[in-house]
């Protein structure tokens, strides 16, 4: 997955247009290594899925 793809993904879950992204195992450091060098990293919430997969949504307010 290419980071162009990524922030594009990232973007469209700020924006509201996907509710939420469903991220394989294989695809989870290249994805990862994107999203933490954002400012709005804290607002990403990943929940991890059976066999490391992680389902990303965005939240309105900052995790703490």
């Amino acid at each position: 997955m290419k980071e162009e793809m990524i922030t594009e993904i990232l973007n469209r879950l700020m924006s509201g247009e996907l509710s939420e992204y469903y991220v394989k195992k294989d695809e989870f450091m290249e994805f990862r290594q994107v999203l933490v060098r954002r400012e709005d990293f804290k607002h990403f919430r990943g929940i991890g899925q059976r066999g490391g997969d992680v389902l990303y949504q965005y939240l309105k307010e900052a995790r703490s």
